[in-house]
């Protein structure tokens, strides 16, 4: 899958069919839009294309009105998304900037610049909630009749369900928040996973006798939180059961920024071996809430009760 940042790179392919959207978590829903796309990408001999924007809308408006708690908690990073995209067999990603310029422009303007010049669209799909343009005037209506004017096709696609239950990414952070990770899974198709590459700690765990791999969360407010039983992928052969906090670490430093922290219950590598690469953190089960120790003795124990509660899990899991 080929990645832009902005259109205006000579790489843009000359025509493509396009869908519009946020696409956090790449849920059951999306897959299901995601390979409609490419089903009429293919038809149309043009490459499938997702637009979709950094910050996220909702990110945008919230820190302009002073409230960045109104955001909404973020379910994947960008990484993850895009590798998601990719998995769903996506050919070309354009990610734009979502700022002030962007956020007034005319929803006529956003079809001219954006679909027909910028990306060259034939074929357009969208959600059946799909808004566009300066305070998302534009519509599906709309929508349709600039295709019709500009020569690209429109479709719309409905609501997924999963048992009755509207799939979306506002019931995946539903499910994440209440540590309901199996309710996570279905929504998504898949167990809920965080990837990155290891990066250098305090090297804490050393010192207390449980070596961790660090992967930063870019975004302040991960849609989970806690202390799970994981799934550790790319460093052996095979899955590596673990036991990882996420979260802001408020024992050691509290500083807000979110780290994904993992203790591998087998490791299989030599001491220093796991830094820069690329892992991917499956988080299976919640154990509990993040949780402030009163010393770094206290801290041990209760790692050590997390590391015996998920070797529990995985003896029964099997």
């Amino acid at each position: 899958m080929r990645v832009f940042r902005g259109f205006h790179h000579p790489g843009i392919a000359p025509a493509c069919a396009l869908t519009v959207g946020n696409f956090d978590g790449v849920h059951r829903g999306h897959q299901a839009m995601l390979a409609l796309l490419n089903n009429e990408a293919r038809h149309r001999g043009v490459p499938s294309c997702v637009l979709t924007f950094e910050p996220h809308p909702r990110d945008f408006f919230a820190e302009r009105a002073g409230t960045p708690d109104k955001a909404p908690a973020r379910i994947a990073t960008l990484r993850d998304k895009l590798s998601e995209l990719e998995r769903c067999g996506i050919e070309q990603a354009v990610v734009l900037r979502f700022d002030e310029r962007f956020a007034a422009q005319a929803p006529e303007a956003f079809v001219r610049d954006v679909l027909v010049d910028g990306l060259h669209a034939r074929y357009v799909l969208v959600g059946d909630d799909f808004r566009f343009g300066a305070r998302r005037a534009g519509d599906y209506t709309m929508l349709d009749a600039a295709g019709a004017q500009h020569g690209f096709d429109v479709a719309r696609m409905q609501s997924y369900e999963v048992h009755g239950l509207r799939v979306s990414s506002s019931a995946v952070r539903v499910a994440l928040a209440a540590g309901d990770m199996a309710r996570a899974a279905a929504l998504l198709g898949r167990p809920y996973s965080i990837s990155g590459h290891v990066v250098h700690g305090r090297k804490l765990g050393r010192e207390l006798g449980y070596r961790t791999l660090n992967l930063r969360f870019g975004h302040p407010r991960p849609a989970a939180g806690g202390i799970f039983v994981v799934r550790v992928h790319g460093l052996h052969r095979s899955p590596l059961p673990g036991v990882a906090s996420l979260g802001v670490r408020p024992t050691i430093e509290n500083e807000g920024r979110v780290l994904l922290e993992t203790y591998c219950l087998d490791w299989p590598l030599a001491p220093d071996e796991g830094y820069g690469r690329c892992v991917r953190v499956e988080l299976l089960h919640k154990l509990h809430d993040e949780r402030h120790y009163g010393s770094l003795e206290a801290l041990k124990a209760g790692i050590a009760r997390d590391e015996a509660d998920a070797r529990t899990w995985f003896r029964h899991a099997s």
